[in-house]
């Protein structure tokens, strides 16, 4: 069975209440579970106990009403493993969004540190209330780790999408990371870890597209340069650093300014699309999932949404972007959070 068509089960499964991994084999479970036991107590034993600040309020100094940016997710979208607001990926794509659009952006954050997809209903609420008018969502990780039903977590972050858009939201996914690469893992769970996350991205990305949103792949903000590049991890060697979150910011900016409208054409000049880049839908979602910073959204073949293998979908990456240093990240009072502070939790 090809990584795409099961990535498509996956997604049927949250459709009709069923489906899984079912990767690990009886005779592997006891040694898996060890596994799993020894990571977790390792990387609890050395994580953040404390979330940084939230940095919700208004950045950049444009005239015209705040875009409304809101996050959603868990401890990656939180920023957990940092001690300062400005480090976090929320307020870096804020502070770089305020610039490409030449307004300023409210940043809304919403994400709880241990969050799995089922926890994603509540922070839909809270983010509504803001009436976002585009919502980043980085989840995945916690479902991986703490074995939840593949089909259930899809199922629970197709409902999130599907709100978000229905209430005039864009909405952009970062999809599961590479799990395979976290140092207290080891094998043979880290092998299976990177094989469950990265079917986890595919079936994410498939679910999110069909609801009208679009995806980026944060595997390798959390693979190949994390694989060799230690400083990108903070303490507990699970969460990233502040040069970690800057990379998975600079990797989601482009598709969230492009979302609203305000990428500029020029920094697309010399990105030529080649005649692989579209594709049916589950294809591109097992294609992203192992390749940094890939971009999946619903496209059209021929005035077609839909093909012989299903909907379309075009890939696309981008060159990040330069985000601007957290010493550069400027906050504007906003009268909507003078009551909790300008880095209110």
């Amino acid at each position: 069975m090809t990584r795409a068509s099961r990535a498509r089960r996956l997604v049927t499964g949250a459709m009709y209440g069923g489906g899984g991994l079912g990767l690990a084999g009886a005779m592997l479970v006891a040694v898996l579970r060890g596994e799993a036991r020894s990571a977790r107590r390792r990387v609890e034993a050395r994580v953040s106990r404390a979330d940084p600040p939230t940095g919700n309020g208004r950045y950049g100094s444009g005239r015209g009403k705040p875009l409304v940016l809101a996050v959603l997710g868990d401890s990656s979208a939180v920023g957990l493993g940092v001690d300062k607001a400005e480090q976090t990926p929320g307020v870096l794509v804020a502070s770089a969004l305020a610039e490409l659009a030449e307004r300023p952006v409210r940043l809304v954050r919403v994400a709880v540190s241990g969050a799995t997809s089922e926890r994603l209903p509540a922070q839909v609420e809270s983010a509504l209330a803001e009436r976002p008018d585009v919502a980043v969502i980085m989840i995945g990780a916690n479902d991986v780790t703490s074995r939840a039903r593949p089909s259930t977590s899809v199922r629970y972050l197709a409902e999130a999408v599907r709100r978000l858009v229905a209430s005039g939201c864009q909405v952009v996914v970062g999809t599961c990371p590479d799990l395979g690469t976290i140092r207290p893992i080891r094998q043979p769970l880290r092998l299976l870890a990177r094989r469950w996350s990265r079917q986890l991205a595919a079936a994410q990305t498939i679910a999110v597209v069909a609801e009208g949103g679009r995806t980026v792949s944060l595997g390798s903000v959390l693979g190949p340069s994390f694989a060799t590049d230690h400083s990108l991890f903070s303490n507990d060697e699970f969460h990233p650093s502040a040069a970690g979150y800057a990379s998975a910011a600079a990797v989601l900016l482009p598709s969230v300014a492009d979302s609203l409208g305000v990428w500029p054409a020029a920094a697309d000049r010399g990105l030529r699309l080649r005649r692989d880049t579209v594709r049916p839908v589950a294809q591109a979602a097992a294609r992203a999932a192992g390749r940094t910073g890939t971009e999946v959204q619903a496209t059209e073949v021929r005035g077609q949404e839909t093909g012989p293998r299903g909907p379309w979908a075009r890939l696309r990456r981008r060159r990040p972007p330069e985000i601007p240093a957290p010493e550069q990240v400027h906050q504007v009072p906003d009268p909507a959070t003078l009551g909790e502070g300008a880095t209110g939790r």
